[in-house]
């Protein structure tokens, strides 16, 4: 074996010998928007126009009426379920492979979650098998759109006005996106919106609530206000998100002809057999015309058959040793949580492979051009032509 050829996992040079890309990046527009909160005095004030302006440019933004501002993505979540109302003894349907949280916050305000599968042709929750999984006590469905793709809206909108429920629109991994001509987070009757320090626009913490329904946002003040903001979101915060907004276009398609490029290469990569070793969940080329998606975690479908029973676990090990955050995907919730706190909704064949073979490659590289693209899948085919090599190593 060439020193070239070497894995870094087996004593090789990283591809990426500089690192993965910092996040968030060095952006002079939030430098002035933080010297500006530094010089008026707005960082340190319970109120100021940071907020106030932030939360319009929000509503503009994704064609809404109500925005408000909170701590999190995951304080969002809550917020929105108990601005639509649910609570103890009410049922929220959600797919068996999504954020955690979003399953906690259920039970953070005694509901119970109801599981149902994903959609194999787009590694989304399953919209055909909502009926099933309605009852007399649901109240809500929870619409995650993950790793690239999203969740066809309408029929579930159809669906929930024909039950009378309400429909929780999460875009915390779908910023920014344009889905069936409007901005991911503002179909549902309330949509979510996470800042936290790893997503597309950052303040290190925080997240916003969406909606069109003043009686929402009207409950969700009720508890929120409790002689103060018990949730905020700090007016420093708003004045870095304020810029990044502004740019979060241009950055989204960035991603977008990034993950096309990248999906194009992969393709290349091919076991001994012809059959692809790493494929994206989502069809980078297949969006329409009017729609645009956002890049949060680039969902990939690895199948250890392929590489002489390297295991994911020692395939991300791999790529990171090479300086590509690429990482395992969620665990399938039905598979981390007593079968006590939930119900299912049929079986959840989908959800196990989720649970089992998806990676997750974070964003942050998508910005970097060509050159970056090329590198991830080089380092991907080194590790496969060295996989068991690196199987002894690891196991």
């Amino acid at each position: 074996m060439s020193a070239s050829d070497l894995p870094a996992i087996l004593g090789g040079v990283p591809i990426r010998p500089e690192g993965p890309p910092a996040w968030p990046g060095d952006w002079p527009e939030v430098t002035e928007a933080l010297n500006a909160c530094v010089k008026d005095g707005s960082w340190g004030k319970y109120h100021g126009a940071n907020c106030e302006a932030l939360t319009e440019q929000l509503c503009e933004f994704h064609g809404v009426s109500e925005s408000i501002l909170c701590a999190s993505g995951t304080a969002a979540v809550e917020l929105a379920l108990r601005g639509v109302r649910v609570g103890p003894g009410d049922e929220v349907i959600l797919a068996a492979y999504d954020f955690k949280a979003n399953f906690q916050n259920v039970l953070t305000i005694g509901a119970t979650p109801v599981l149902i599968d994903i959609d194999p042709a787009t590694w989304q929750l399953d919209v055909s098998q909502l009926e099933d999984a309605v009852s007399e006590k649901t109240k809500a469905i929870i619409v995650s759109h993950l790793h690239g793709g999203y969740v066809p809206m309408q029929p579930v909108m159809e669906l929930a006005d024909r039950h009378g429920i309400s429909v929780l629109e999460d875009a915390c991994q779908a910023t920014g996106a344009i889905l069936d001509g409007r901005r991911a987070g503002a179909t549902g009757h309330v949509g979510v919106l996470s800042f936290g320090g790893s997503k597309l626009m950052t303040s290190g913490r925080g997240g916003a609530v969406m909606t069109n329904r003043p009686e929402i946002s009207q409950r969700i003040r009720l508890f929120t206000q409790r002689g103060n903001e018990a949730y905020p979101l700090s007016e420093m915060q708003a004045a870095v998100l304020r810029p990044q907004l502004d740019r979060l276009d241009e950055r989204n398609v960035v991603r977008w002809n990034s993950v096309r490029q990248l999906s194009e290469k992969l393709e290349q990569l091919v076991s001994e057999e012809g059959d692809p070793i790493l494929r994206p969940l989502v069809n980078a080329c297949s969006f329409a015309t009017e729609d645009r998606p956002a890049f949060f975690k680039v969902g990939l479908q690895f199948d250890p058959q392929q590489t002489i029973e390297l295991s994911r676990a020692g395939f991300s090990q791999a790529m990171r040793s090479e300086n590509v955050a690429l990482d395992s995907g969620f665990r399938s919730l039905h598979r981390i949580h007593s079968k006590r706190r939930f119900r299912t909704a049929g079986e959840l064949p989908n959800a196990n492979v989720c649970d089992e073979h998806v990676l997750i490659l974070h964003h942050p590289v998508l910005l970097k051009g060509d050159e970056a693209t090329q590198q991830i899948c080089d380092s991907a085919a080194r590790i496969f032509r060295n996989a068991a090599e690196i199987a002894d190593a690891t196991c």
